[in-house]
């Protein structure tokens, strides 16, 4: 074993220490965490269980095939934590997460006999020495000893793991394994070009054809499904829980006709959105879609924005232009936040809905349209209409047709829906190329509350993107400057020789189980918080001991006694 390759072994053990304290039990949630990355315990079995049946029913090739990719993607989905945890190693020291992962996961005990990696140059060559294979382990019990190695999905994550490392395709080999008879495994892995059969072994990491007809005819019956059942939804709504889609249905219902419908929601849930979705599927599709935030505008200018204005009408209005009204004739027209509407503006927009007519500001001449107007609030116009600064007449006109869209809080379904488009979106839109979010960050996304609601999501993804290191994951820190708080949960890791270490019982739990740990004494304990105290404090006695909440004699008393309890503790 050369000295990289001993250096290499001797770092592992130290890259374990540290991976196995990353890896979290979270009791409550029943949820298991490597670093952002959601994980689960998996009986041996139940995998055997799952290769037989897939031997048995697609053939050994087909299998051996499905389980490469699957490795293959397991590995390289670790080399972007292994580059998100030292972002700033050695080729040797990301390469060597790889294994220390494949150990933590319970795969198989890795000895690295020859390695040389130069990412730079692009070269790579690994010997490594697997004991103790799970995957060995299960298919030799099902099917006993074989003529081929039976390692592929171990041999799959090596190389998706190097692949992904190396920006180039690395491929192993197993030359030797317990399947076939030998006392351990053994993998070679090096650039596919340098294989002489490199291009076989490379269509084991194709899709499979079988599979791609199988996909081909599933596509085929879910299109003759949606021509049966089409829900019609436009492009631009996401969305896949029952809330949502009740509601668009309940809006799409109203699109065949003139009704005038009022959308209702808190605000950012996509009510304008909602709108567009009505005006595409409706009959005045080619027609103009116009839009108006009612807050957003002034009091003295909103008239003059919907019912538009004559020359000379006011000071400024140097010219004649029409309104939204005429702009939206014979398409639709969205009112959002129609609850701020003046009095005067309530009052010339009964008139239209009743009537299809108006006058602009600074005229007399009658004006009629043919426009179907969606309005939306996020306050209660009934409450309005009780405290006098909402016309009770119009809220019967708006309220022919009312649909509520559920918050995103009850939409947790369609929140990994909504991120990749946003992700799509803003990749583009930045210039950079990210991979989506950790498992961690979609959980945190998903129990989030959103009071902002689809407007505060599309932010904090696009803040996401533009945070993320290119080629990445977007994690839970890059979404939101001050992540949202945890529910307290009874947490665990575990220290480098397996044990469990609680973390978040509570604080005297933590001590206690690091005293019976370590072997310490109550004694050493106080004399360590003493010191600690006087030390932040500068030798000012009577500042540590306001910060342990004790007197400065008291203090004081401790400190001249501490070495004696020390040397009584020793004996």
């Amino acid at each position: 074993m050369g000295d990289s390759t001993a250096r290499f072994s001797a770092s592992m053990r130290e890259g374990l220490d540290n991976l196995s304290r990353r890896l979290k039990f979270v009791m409550q949630e029943g949820h298991i965490w490597l670093d952002e990355n959601r994980m689960i315990l998996l009986h041996t079995a139940a995998l055997g269980a799952l290769r037989k049946e897939l031997v048995d029913t697609l053939g050994l090739e087909r299998t051996r095939g499905l389980f490469a990719r699957m490795g293959f993607q397991s590995g390289a989905r670790d080399a972007e934590l292994a580059r998100k945890l030292r972002p700033t190693a050695s080729d040797f020291g990301l390469l060597e997460i790889g294994p220390c992962l494949h150990v933590l996961e319970g795969n198989v005990r890795v000895t690295p006999i020859d390695v040389h990696i130069d990412i730079a140059k692009g070269e790579y060559y690994g010997d490594h020495l697997w004991e103790d294979s799970f995957e060995a382990e299960v298919h030799r019990h099902l099917f006993g000893v074989g003529d081929e190695p039976v390692c592929w999905m171990q041999v799959g994550y090596a190389s998706g793991y190097t692949s992904s490392l190396m920006g180039r395709t690395i491929l192993y080999k197993e030359t030797e394994c317990v399947g076939c008879g030998d006392r351990n495994c053994r993998i070679v892995g090096k650039p596919v070009e340098d294989w002489p059969d490199g291009e076989e072994m490379l269509k084991l990491y194709q899709p499979d054809p079988l599979f791609d007809t199988l996909l081909q005819l599933q596509s085929e019956v879910e299109s003759l499904r949606s021509m049966q059942d089409d829900t019609g939804q436009p492009e631009d709504l996401v969305g896949i829980s029952d809330g949502f889609i009740e509601a668009w249905r309940l809006a799409q219902r109203a699109a065949p006709s003139d009704v005038t419908v009022l959308l209702l929601g808190e605000t950012g849930v996509g009510k304008e959105r909602f709108a567009r979705g009505l005006h595409h599927v409706s009959r005045r599709r080619d027609k103009p879609f116009v839009a108006i935030n009612c807050a957003a505008m002034a009091e003295e200018l909103i008239e003059a924005e919907l019912f538009g204005v004559e020359r000379g009408a006011f000071t400024g209005a140097h010219q004649s232009r029409p309104g939204r009204f005429e702009r939206a004739d014979g398409g639709t027209l969205f009112l959002d936040e129609v609850g701020e509407l003046s009095a005067n503006a309530q009052a010339k927009l009964l008139r239209v809905l009743q009537e299809g007519e108006f006058e602009r500001v600074g005229d007399t001449h009658v004006r009629r349209v043919n426009v179907r107007v969606v309005a939306a609030t996020n306050v209660d116009l009934n409450d309005a209409v009780r405290r006098g600064t909402f016309r009770k007449d119009l809220l019967y006109r708006l309220n022919v047709y009312p649909v509520t869209i559920p918050p995103l809080r009850e939409r947790c379904d369609d929140i990994p829906l909504l991120v990749e488009r946003f992700i799509a979106k803003y990749s583009a839109r930045h210039g950079k190329r990210v991979l989506g979010l950790t498992d961690r960050a979609i959980t945190t996304l998903r129990a989030y509350t959103w009071p902002g609601n689809v407007r505060e999501l599309e932010n904090v993804v696009e803040r996401g993107v533009i945070l993320a290191a290119p080629g990445v994951r977007i994690t839970e820190c890059d979404l939101f400057a001050s992540p949202p708080a945890e529910v307290e949960c009874d947490t665990a890791s575990l220290d480098a020789s397996g044990r469990p270490l609680r973390q978040n019982a509570s604080a005297a739990d933590a001590l206690f189980d690091h005293m019976a740990r370590e072997g310490i004494p109550l004694d050493r304990i106080e004399n360590m918080l003493i010191e600690t105290a006087v030390e932040r404090a500068a030798g000012n006695l009577s500042q540590a001991a306001r910060m342990l909440g004790i007197t400065r004699p008291q203090l004081a008393y401790r400190w001249r006694n501490r070495d004696k309890a020390s040397a009584s503790a020793d004996e």
